[in-house]
């Protein structure tokens, strides 16, 4: 629910605050306050919630940046995760062939795809 209201008494878009009301020490209702002017809207009406759909459209797809592009295609898969000499363990994460600690994520010329064996 949106805390956006177009407000009766002052007709500005502003926010609302809502405020418990007490009886004693327990809490009997709610009242809904206008930020803007202070109007206090009584527990059980109708409240003018601001309808989000009326918002204008700033921005088209015409505006969206183009998508960012870090590897070619050809060199999209060979990271150390994909290959046949990535060794894991609880401990650390290595590469086989070169015998060194690697991330999963690390790219190597040597790529050698695994098999599904």
């Amino acid at each position: 629910m949106s805390n956006e209201i177009l407000c009766r008494a002052c007709g500005k878009i502003a926010l609302l605050r809502r405020e418990p009301i007490y009886d004693g020490f327990k809490k009997t209702g709610e009242t809904v306050i206008c930020t803007a002017c202070g109007h206090e809207y009584p527990p059980g009406s109708e409240i003018p919630y601001r309808d989000k759909s009326k918002r204008p459209a700033v921005f088209t797809e015409a505006d969206r940046p183009d998508k960012i592009r870090i590897f070619r295609d050809d060199e999209r898969g060979n990271t150390c995760r994909l290959c046949h000499h990535f060794v894991v363990n609880p401990f650390t994460q290595r590469c086989g062939l070169h015998n060194r600690v690697v991330q999963a994520t690390d790219w190597c010329a040597d790529f050698d795809a695994k098999t599904d064996d």
